[in-house]
């Protein structure tokens, strides 16, 4: 059965989760485009046909037919997705995994500490997103040091809570905007 209505407030809601945020991190510009591609047919149809509201229609997708392609589409456009991060070596002529830029892996803690405020409501707690990102830490799909600077940022947002955690993300920007520009 499908849910445009129900996905619509879900994505919307996140989005909005993001850009405060994004704002808080100071990238409110990324926060305002963040996940506009959820709004396209490609995404929303399946989207809403898939609907679950306690996690990602994209899992719904993955059940039905073996791959999702809204998934498909969706990380091919959002660079704050680390799946976007990988390229073709032609040294080892495999696909690995590429450093993402700071501005991108900020990105990608704003969209996983919302996505867990949107997915847990009232029951979410500082420590979710590490524990969501437990699934993936250490089996090789990110750049080594984009899964160390995600594991510091949200190691510290599970035992230092938000405001300390975006003042820390602030102080990394600038320096990156004085210092090495990652």
């Amino acid at each position: 059965m499908s849910h445009p209505l129900k996905h619509f407030k879900t994505i919307t809601h996140h989005r909005h989760q993001v850009i405060a945020h994004c704002a808080k991190a100071g990238i409110l510009w990324q926060g305002l485009r963040h996940d506009l591609s959820k709004y396209s047919p490609t995404e929303f149809i399946p989207g809403a046909q898939c609907y679950l509201g306690d996690r990602s229609p994209n899992e719904k997708e993955r059940e039905l037919y073996g791959y999702s392609r809204a998934w498909i589409h969706h990380k091919g456009r959002n660079r704050h997705h680390f799946e976007y991060w990988t390229d073709y070596n032609p040294k080892t002529r495999e696909m690995e995994p590429v450093e993402m830029p700071l501005k991108y892996v900020i990105e990608m803690f704003c969209d996983r500490v919302a996505a867990s405020k949107t997915y847990n409501g009232k029951a979410y707690t500082d420590a979710d997103p590490y524990t969501y990102f437990l699934r993936i830490k250490g089996k090789h799909r990110l750049h080594p040091n984009t899964e160390e600077l995600l594991n510091r940022l949200l190691e510290m947002l599970r035992d230092e809570g938000e405001d300390k955690t975006f003042a820390y993300i602030r102080r990394l920007r600038k320096e990156a905007k004085h210092g090495n520009n990652r």
